[in-house]
């Protein structure tokens, strides 16, 4: 049955994707902050991949499962998907007011697991849920919309690191020998735990959920009806039909995204290891210097999230796809050639190009392509293909840099960028899925409902 939907207005696209913000948020500290803490806290190189290997299995579990539990949920109070990114934020702003009080190393990795698990479960419903309140004619808008959100957060996340280095740092800008988280990052945290719960809640109060159709609402009474092993085990059964059943287009897109996340795991955990290597930096001016690279991409990201749209409808999102992933590729091969901190950041703008089109791009090809009543669970599968390879990268890239490339921050930095290249040249086999079915109500941006 096909489903019809009513256009949304700018402004309640806009207030539906805000709690992206506080989500990216906290990645963004993730990407920049936490492996940077590892080291204070006594990590070497060829421990961060596995410390990091949170993210691969907590994303690889948490949110397909969320996606398949979300898809059989219905409360006329809540709603289908906002009751898991509510508890998932809160989760998060919990953990990132505790993680600059770290003891210890081993404390440190553990609110990692926590923290990935509530930004997991944050994160799948969200995807789902632009999913669920948009017509095919604006997936385009709505993804590259938390797009343009994904640049905003981590760009926030990133200046208040180097802002408040300059501000708060002081004397605490000393020898790598000194083995303490500095009181400037504590800050940064503090705002992530504020923004992380605050954000979600305005998309919460601003945007209404679209009730499910009668089909729908007989397989959740069917689900509720189930006796508890049967539920407990109905989204695994559910995750391993949904894989049976995907569409080829996702299974050409599994092996771009094998090499694409294994490379941008290598950015996150290796730029600013990177620093200290080629331009003699200490690790706090590393960190800062990383913070600058992070938030020029995410600049980058946000002037370009909403001008791919017009470009990918009259192009085809493959074709801009492509092209983002060699920009990518160019800009992590340049980066380490380049020794002058200011021009540094200038391959980050390429990077930031292929960032906006790899966070909205393959979501609304996804999107248009999967069935309504499964949107949840596929939403959830497609993380799997960015969380298996990076959970690839945690068990394999430790052995990679320690005795193939020489414990050299600079050689991680660029084997990621050839990787960017496999991955484009694997994103021109990709074809252009056809429409899952669903209907406009109206032309235009509309008034919704």
């Amino acid at each position: 049955m096909k489903i019809a939907k009513p256009k949304l207005s700018f402004w309640q696209i806009f207030n539906m994707n805000v709690g992206f913000l506080g989500i990216q948020y906290s990645f963004g500290l993730q990407q920049t902050a936490v492996n940077p803490i590892f080291s204070f806290l006594g990590a070497e190189h060829d421990q961060l991949p596995l410390l990091n290997l949170a993210g691969p299995v907590t994303g690889l579990i948490i949110q397909p499962i969320i996606g398949a539990i979300s898809d059989k949920t219905w409360s006329p109070r809540w709603g289908r998907r906002k009751p898991f990114f509510l508890i998932g934020a809160l989760l998060g702003s919990l953990c990132l007011f505790a993680f600059p009080f770290s003891p210890a190393l081993w404390f440190a990795v553990g609110l990692l697991w926590i923290l990935d698990v509530g930004n997991n479960m944050a994160m799948e419903p969200y995807r789902a849920f632009v999913g669920d309140k948009l017509p095919n004619s604006q997936l385009s808008f709505g993804y590259q919309m938390q797009s343009l959100f994904v640049g905003a957060g981590i760009v926030l996340a990133n200046a208040s690191i180097f802002l408040f280095q300059d501000w708060f740092g002081g004397a605490e800008q000393v020898a790598d020998s000194v083995e303490s988280i500095p009181k400037w990052l504590y800050y940064s945290f503090f705002i992530g735990a504020v923004l992380s719960i605050s954000t979600i809640l305005w998309s919460v109060l601003k945007t209404p959920e679209i009730p499910p159709s009668e089909e729908e609402m007989e397989d959740i009474k069917k689900h509720r009806a189930l006796g508890l092993a049967e539920r407990v085990k109905a989204p695994i059964i559910e995750i391993m039909e949904a894989v049976k059943d995907m569409p080829k287009f996702m299974w050409k897109l599994s092996g771009v995204y094998l090499f694409q996340w294994y490379a941008l795991f290598v950015y996150w955990q290796f730029i600013a290891p990177m620093f200290k290597e080629s331009m003699g930096f200490d690790s706090s001016q590393a960190l800062s210097q990383a913070a600058k690279m992070n938030t020029t991409y995410n600049i980058s990201t946000i002037v370009f999230a909403l001008a791919l749209v017009p470009l990918a409808l009259k192009f085809g999102g493959k074709k801009v796809y492509v092209l983002s992933l060699f920009l990518t590729a160019i800009a992590m091969l340049s980066i380490p050639y380049i020794q002058d901190p200011l021009l540094v950041v200038l391959p980050m703008v390429l990077f930031g190009i292929g960032w906006a089109a790899m966070m909205g791009i393959p979501y609304s090809m996804v999107s248009k392509i999967v069935p309504q009543e499964r949107r949840g669970v596929y939403m959830g599968i497609l993380n799997m293909m960015i969380v298996i390879p990076m959970g690839i990268q945690t068990l394999t890239f430790g052995p990679i840099v320690k005795y193939l490339l020489d414990n050299s921050a600079v050689n991680a930095i660029l084997f990621g960028g050839v990787f960017f290249v496999i991955a484009g040249v694997l994103a021109l086999r990709l074809k252009q899925p056809e429409s899952n079915g669903e209907e406009d109500v109206v032309s235009g941006f509309g008034a919704g409902h």
